[in-house]
């Protein structure tokens, strides 16, 4: 519902495992900041999760969506429940007049994500995909310089956990970079080759993919959920620059060719700059974001078709790994 007035805005966290948690956690750190904003509800069908975090966070606990509704006035609400419930929740939810932010990936299928971006529109209610990334302060700092990107290596590594294994690496983790890419190129994907294989889980657990852009640029990512190490590296480059980001450490480094102000480097010749940048949890920008589109109905930085964009690119690679598999006569991953 739209709020209409400069009453604080009613906040619900639908799905209490991980991602919810945080979810509810940084309303709740927002609230205690003086945003004008109340964490009023967590969702979630497991009683002990919902207790708990209703208790840790001080707002009311549901069983049900229909629990909330019937009994809550609330103004948007963070959809972090498995993927495969993403359609129905997210439904639900902008069908009662709610605003959502719903976690990624944004569907398991593009036509569930096709029916939310129409849903969203014949609502007019506000709907935004949880690719954080964007929201990393190092990200933002890199867009301003984007002139002509023409290749990129990117490497998102993690040790294993039992998080997040109803979907593959590549829906869990590569999908943040792809979005990042899709959001520098701004250029059709034009070919796509891919290759994983499941270790420890019955999904791709690590996986590489090369795309190719219309526009001539090339892509190389890896993603990996078993690797020894964390790494969350994302480096392209373009004409008389090389731009480095590392995810983690929130920080940019700009190799630049030619007659430029900066810190020399080995070579003379090259200038090496660093923006400043103000470190920020991505999840907190996110959030902040999206309270204040709900505030002033403005579209959000990271709207459903992004979303949908970046699913359909991280499903062609899924397709292309499964291809990859049949061609060397392995059994395609689950």
């Amino acid at each position: 519902m739209s709020n209409g007035s400069d009453r604080p805005l009613s906040v619900a966290v639908i799905g209490c495992g991980a991602f919810g948690r945080n979810h509810a956690r940084v309303y709740h750190e927002l609230e205690k900041t003086g945003q004008p904003m109340t964490l009023a509800a967590v969702v979630d069908t497991n009683p002990t999760r919902v207790e708990a975090l209703a208790r840790e966070f001080n707002c009311t606990g549901y069983s049900s969506v229909d629990a909330l509704l019937s009994s809550a006035k609330i103004d948007a609400a963070s959809v972090a429940v498995p993927t495969v419930h993403h359609a129905a929740v997210a439904r639900q939810l902008m069908l009662a007049g709610l605003d959502v932010l719903i976690e990624k990936p944004l569907t398991p299928t593009l036509a569930e994500a096709d029916e939310l971006i129409q849903l969203a529109s014949r609502e007019k209610r506000i709907a935004q995909v949880g690719h954080l990334e964007r929201f990393n302060p190092a990200v933002q700092a890199t867009f301003p310089m984007i002139t002509k990107p023409l290749f990129f290596e990117v490497h998102r590594l993690s040790v294993f956990t039992a998080r997040s294994l109803d979907v593959d690496v590549v829906l869990d983790l590569m999908i943040h970079d792809l979005d990042a890419v899709l959001a520098f190129v701004k250029s059709p994907v034009k070919e796509i080759r891919a290759a994983g294989l499941p270790i420890l889980s019955s999904k791709v657990d690590i996986a590489n993919a090369r795309i190719e852009f219309e526009s001539g640029c090339v892509a190389n990512l890896t993603a990996s959920r078993v690797s020894t190490e964390r790494v969350r590296k994302l480096r392209f480059f373009q004409p008389r620059q090389y731009i480095s980001i590392d995810y983690g450490r929130q920080d940019v480094l700009i190799f630049t060719v030619g007659d430029v102000t900066g810190i020399p480097s080995a070579n003379p010749d090259i200038k090496m700059t660093k923006p400043s940048i103000t470190p920020e949890e991505p999840l907190r920008g996110e959030l902040r974001a999206f309270l204040d589109s709900v505030r002033t109905r403005k579209a959000p930085t990271v709207a459903l078709e992004d979303g949908r964009r970046a699913l359909g690119v991280a499903l062609e690679v899924l397709a292309q790994i499964s291809a990859h598999a049949d061609k060397l006569g392995l059994a395609s991953p689950a």
